[in-house]
């Protein structure tokens, strides 16, 4: 694997972790899919190869998106913000990108009562996709 390129590494700010916070957004409907991590390995593997990779700070080892349940993100392209501390991923999501099952992580909304309320239905039961 190729290291970043010195415009990149000195284009994104990584917090004391190590890591910078990464969005992910279907690139053609602008959909926002989730949100995660990367280190610097995940963020220049997945400029290498195309295919996202993240890291997880459960897992504390490199995430493969789509590695265990098949649903893979493709990178469109990569967008650093303004200060370097956040990415941009324009994504072509394969099946689901939440492990609930639903398309997005972000599903839920506020209702007026200050409640919550599901705007998104499970397409693929968690199961399926992880075992178990």
């Amino acid at each position: 694997m190729k290291p970043l390129a010195a415009e990149v590494e000195e284009a994104v700010t990584f917090n004391d972790q190590g890591l910078v916070l990464a969005v992910a957004q279907q690139h053609d409907s602008g959909e926002v899919l989730m949100v995660a991590w990367m280190n610097r390995e995940a963020l220049a593997e997945t400029l290498d190869s195309g295919q996202v990779c993240y890291w997880s700070r459960s897992r504390e080892n490199l995430w493969r998106k789509g590695e265990s349940s098949g649903q893979t993100q493709r990178l469109i392209e990569l967008r650093v913000d303004c200060d370097g501390d956040s990415l941009l991923l324009r994504v072509d999501q394969k099946g689901v990108a939440c492990h609930t099952g639903r398309r997005s992580c972000f599903y839920r909304a506020v209702d007026e009562g200050g409640g919550l309320k599901e705007l998104l239905p499970v397409e693929v039961d968690p199961k399926a996709l992880y075992g178990g």
